[in-house]
């Protein structure tokens, strides 16, 4: 009786695919500068909703911080819902995705920045 072997995939896929995958990544490589590592650090640099200033979330005052979000939410054009609601999803957005990471300082900072956005909306 003949043994029958089975194969999982081919050696011409295999060698195909890493010369299609080493130049791929040669082509990406342009005079810009590199794309942020994580999705989320790309969402809260470059939001389609709000143009956030640069370090808003690394501000020490809850107020400023607060402030911040609601000229940037204020402004925008590109925004799908209502000002404060923009605001406080980004700074929930920023917290949720930071994690464990995140300090505790920094992290009950941008929490009283939730507190003094409702009050810079007067949604107390």
């Amino acid at each position: 009786m003949a043994q029958v072997r089975k194969t999982t995939h081919s050696r011409k896929t295999g060698a195909s695919s890493t010369a299609r995958r080493k130049a791929s990544t040669t082509r990406k490589r342009s005079s810009r500068r590199a794309a942020p590592k994580r999705w989320s650090q790309r969402v809260t640099k470059e939001s389609n909703a709000l143009d956030l200033k640069h370090g808003v979330f690394k501000l020490k005052d809850p107020r400023k911080i607060a402030g911040s979000l609601k000229r940037s939410a204020e402004h925008s054009s590109r925004r799908k819902t209502g000002a404060y609601r923009s605001a406080l999803s980004m700074l929930t957005f920023y917290i949720n995705r930071a994690g464990k990471t995140l300090p505790k300082t920094q992290r009950t900072r941008l929490e009283r920045a939730k507190v003094e956005l409702k009050r810079a909306f007067g949604k107390e």
